[in-house]
């Protein structure tokens, strides 16, 4: 009987770690500050003819910040408020 309980918790804890790696915020968040890098770094010194099809608006380095801190916004909320693993025994009750 021990041996079958120690099995059991160690699957519990397997489960829990597979529902914090497979995590959608750190999908998201990671996509999007990867991304922001990205674009912020091509926004950093447009060309004029970049500035004129925008018209004098730096929208690369704007979008690219804004998408940057949405990315660290996801990673920060899933830092503060990790995945909770649900119980089974807290499932609806039976009749």
């Amino acid at each position: 009987m021990s041996d079958l309980h120690k099995e059991v918790s160690e699957l519990e804890r397997k489960s829990a770690t597979a529902a914090r790696l497979f995590d959608i915020r750190r999908i998201i968040g990671g996509l999007f500050v990867v991304y922001g890098v990205i674009v912020t770094i091509a926004g950093i010194n447009p060309s004029d003819a970049d500035l004129e099809k925008a018209e004098g608006v730096h929208i690369n380095l704007w979008t690219g910040l804004a998408m940057l801190a949405l990315g660290l916004f996801f990673l920060i909320w899933m830092k503060l408020r990790p995945a909770q693993v649900p119980d089974e025994t807290s499932g609806p009750p039976e009749s």
